[in-house]
């Protein structure tokens, strides 16, 4: 029997998967003894039975998604604007490289699903030579992908095998043009997991693109404050089993970048809480503030090496911290964030489930008290229902 009327919604995630259902939202802790297919079949099994391939849309972050390496001309332009819309892809930076100082860059080791090349606008040109080539070849990547000026397009074709060349994403304004390589990121997104034994059984119930779990949270953000009290310039972090993801609004950085959207997104690849536990906790040891936080939560660093209810409470409240300080001006590794102006503070994911309103709020006091001198904070608000994800879900074309 097909429910014509309705959509299905699933949320596949590191940890937990999530059904929603007329607006009722179910959450099922993974079981690892099983493919996340089966595991979802074995319990939902009688709902998604009852509605039609087009009306189950499924969105996913459990394959941890893609990596990308980005060779920028300059981080005025072109690696902040690439950077921006792989964020917003729903991609996962894992290195930047300043072409100018490229003989000097130490390349990567890790296997990078896509590398991005960006630089000058379309009249310039005897921007790459020889130092480019010899760079690639120490990189173990699957993809690449040129959107820099159109004058260097036969010099990279004759060099790079199996090169993809899309339109300059730096207009001849300086203005930012996001949809071409977008629209190729979330592509590959969706040829990955085709590739992935684990994911791709999902097309049996689905004929509607798979899309990535925070691209389609990113885009929800825009319609948040027709179901949330929340007021721009506003936060969202995402605290997962792997990842932590936050999405702010534009308003909150300083930048020369005009882009359609309102909102931009970070992710975390090392912060879960779960999965990533080890490197969420190598970080807070690291963190010149996390001990005297500890002290604050009346808990000493031995909580960090327990495996206990209360030892991961104390682990998503790092993490929130971490994440706080590594956008402040304390940080100069990720975009700055003028987190004074923030009027709401949005969490979502496995962490409503866990922490009270009592707990993210002494965690966030802490922090604007400690770092920033400021005695009040932005309004906080919890996502208990864990549903932000949906309003992406039900917009009408994930590709608009």
């Amino acid at each position: 029997m097909s429910i014509q009327t309705n959509k299905l919604l699933i949320d596949i995630g590191s940890t937990y998967f999530k059904i929603s259902e007329n607006r009722k939202i179910r959450q099922h802790f993974r079981n690892f003894d099983k493919n996340i297919f089966d595991d979802l079949s074995s319990k939902c099994g009688n709902v998604v039975e009852k509605y039609a391939k087009e009306d189950i849309h499924i969105c996913s972050s459990a394959n941890g998604g893609l990596s990308t390496l980005i060779i920028g001309l300059t981080n005025s332009f072109s690696l902040k604007y690439a950077v921006n819309i792989a964020f917003n892809s729903g991609i996962n930076i894992i290195d930047t490289v300043l072409y100018p100082k490229i003989g000097s860059d130490t390349p990567t080791t890790e296997i990078v699903d896509v590398v991005i090349i960006v630089g000058g606008i379309n009249s310039n040109t005897g921007i790459f030579d020889e130092n480019l080539i010899s760079y690639l070849d120490t990189i173990n990547y699957q993809n690449i992908v040129y959107v820099g000026s159109s004058a260097e397009h036969t010099f990279l074709q004759d060099n790079i095998p199996a090169l993809t060349i899309l339109d300059n994403i730096i207009s001849d304004k300086l203005q930012i043009h996001e949809n071409e390589l977008k629209t190729y990121l979330t592509d590959l997104y969706q040829s990955d997991i085709m590739g992935k034994e684990e994911i791709k059984s999902f097309y049996e119930i689905t004929s509607n693109q798979i899309y990535s779990t925070p691209y389609i949270v990113n885009r929800s953000l825009s319609a948040l404050d027709e179901h949330m009290d929340v007021a721009d310039p506003f936060i969202l972090i995402d605290i997962g089993g792997a990842t932590t993801d936050i999405h702010y609004s534009r308003d909150l950085v300083k930048d020369n970048i005009l882009t359609e959207s309102s909102y931009d997104r970070l992710v975390f690849k090392k912060l879960g809480v779960y999965k990533s536990r080890e490197s969420l906790v190598f970080s807070a040891k690291n963190n010149e503030f996390v001990f005297e936080l500890l002290n604050f939560l009346n808990v000493t660093e031995n909580i960090l090496e327990e495996e206990s209810e209360k030892a991961t409470k104390v682990l998503m409240q790092l993490a929130i911290f971490l994440v706080l300080y590594k956008m402040s001006k304390h940080h100069s590794l990720y975009v700055e964030l003028e987190l004074e102006k923030l009027n709401s503070i949005v969490l979502t994911g496995g962490i409503t489930k866990v922490l009270s309103p009592r707990e993210v709020e002494e965690i966030i006091l802490f922090f604007y008290r400690k770092l920033l001198h400021f005695h009040h904070t932005p309004a906080i608000i919890l996502d208990q229902n864990y549903e932000i994800w949906t309003y992406g879900q039900n917009l009408s074309d994930a590709k608009e």
